[in-house]
């Protein structure tokens, strides 16, 4: 099932590559559309002026996460902070699925989803409306020729910087240093971005109570060291 798109006039920008996998079993099929009818954001209604008012219980700040895979990160932060609100976007089928699946066994009710691109949610918000964005492990696009579909450009740090509050923050991590370093050079040429870190080591430091990915695990096996990047909304 996916939850009604808003009538941008425009089809989805593909940042992401592709949205299937394995077919989902009766079970898994079954939470993904109660969890969306449940917790599924209706962009065809414009979003509340307050994003609080998003959540049925009260929440104190919202945050975005972008391509959540399995959830894993994004549970864990909607688990450990029941006093924030958290939307979460993913358009890969089985890893909405898996997310919907858990939220069954364990359901927070701070917490709002979406199976589709993020840029749709970007538009949809109100200016100035989140306390954070997280981007994590986003598809690396490594050809050249691919480049245009890295989620990071120009175009969505404009949208991070609409939606996002002064002082909020851009966190990014990817195991892909060509995607770090492209990172880096954008947002320090976007005037609305402050990369915090204070030494040289810091990129190489989690974030604070960060719960780790099966994905993030996978790549130092495989020899592919995390960064770690915090840009400060100016």
């Amino acid at each position: 099932m996916s939850v009604p798109k808003a009538g941008f006039g425009r089809t989805s920008e593909a940042f992401f590559g592709r949205r299937k996998g394995k077919p989902l079993r009766g079970r898994q099929a079954e939470a993904l559309t109660m969890g969306l009818e449940t917790l599924g954001l209706d962009l065809a209604n414009p979003a509340p002026a307050d994003l609080r008012l998003l959540f049925s219980v009260p929440v104190k700040t919202v945050r975005l996460e972008i391509g959540f895979g399995g959830g894993e990160h994004l549970r864990h932060e909607a688990g450990s902070h029941p006093d924030e609100g958290f939307i979460g976007v993913e358009p890969f089928v089985n890893g909405m699925a898996k997310m919907t699946a858990a939220l069954e066994r364990q359901p927070l009710v701070n917490l709002r989803l979406f199976d589709d691109d993020a840029t749709f949610v970007l538009d949809w918000l109100p200016d100035g409306s989140l306390d954070g964005i997280d981007l994590f492990y986003p598809d690396p696009w490594p050809k050249k020729r691919h480049w245009k579909r890295r989620f990071v450009n120009m175009a969505n740090l404009d949208r991070f910087a609409r939606v996002l509050k002064p002082g909020a923050r851009f966190r990014f991590a990817s195991d892909i240093d060509t995607y770090v370093n492209w990172t880096l050079l954008h947002c320090r040429a976007h005037s609305a971005f402050e990369w915090q870190a204070q030494a040289a080591t810091d990129w190489h430091l989690a974030y604070e109570g960060w719960p780790g990915t099966r994905y993030e695990a996978k790549a130092v096996r495989e020899g592919r060291p995390p960064a770690y990047l915090t840009f400060l909304r100016r």
